[in-house]
C-alpha cells in the first residue's frame, strides 16, 4: 500500500479503514446488499472511501471524534492532550462485529512503531487476532495453531 494511502485509510481514532469490509475496495456484492437492507440505504450508497475522505456515511453523518480532531488541528487522537478520552472508550455492544474496541490499541501501536510499520506489519494481524483469536490471560487473543 502506498504511504499516502495508509494515512488516508487510517481514521484519526485509530481504525484501520484499509482492512474494513465496508471499504469500497473490499466490499462484496453480498455484504453490500445485506448492509443496504439493514440500513435502508440504496446499495449504491453502501461503501466507504475511508474516514479521512468522507467520514462514515453508512453509520453516522457527522462523527464527533473526527470533528474534534479537526477542531484541535491534530492527525490522530493519540496526539491530543486529553488522550484517551471517552470518545475512544471500548464498548461491549457488537464487539465481535465492529473494530471499535481496537482503536486505543491501534493508536498506541502507531505511536510506538509509526504509522507505516503498524499498517504494513501489524494492523492485519491485530484485526485477525481480535476477531479470530482465543483469549489467553496474559497473552491477549492468540490464534490457534
Amino acid at each position: 500500500m502506498e504511504r499516502q494511502d495508509v494515512f488516508a485509510l487510517t481514521a484519526p481514532c485509530g481504525i484501520d479503514c484499509f482492512n474494513c469490509e465496508l471499504l469500497e475496495a473490499n466490499l462484496t456484492d453480498d455484504l453490500r446488499a445485506s448492509v443496504a437492507a439493514r440500513t435502508g440505504r440504496p446499495p449504491s450508497e453502501v461503501g466507504c472511501q475511508g474516514c479521512r475522505t468522507q467520514g462514515c456515511p453508512i453509520f453516522t453523518d457527522a462523527c464527533p471524534t473526527r470533528a474534534c480532531v479537526a477542531e484541535r488541528g491534530i492527525t490522530f487522537c493519540s496526539q491530543c492532550d486529553d488522550f484517551p478520552c471517552t470518545r475512544l472508550l471500548p464498548s461491549p455492544q457488537a464487539l465481535g462485529r465492529f473494530p471499535h474496541n481496537m482503536k486505543l490499541y491501534n493508536l498506541c501501536r502507531i505511536q510506538a512503531v509509526g504509522l507505516h510499520r503498524w499498517a504494513e506489519e501489524e494492523a492485519g494481524e491485530i484485526r485477525k487476532r481480535y476477531f479470530q483469536g482465543t483469549f489467553k490471560p496474559g497473552h491477549g487473543p492468540v490464534l490457534d495453531q
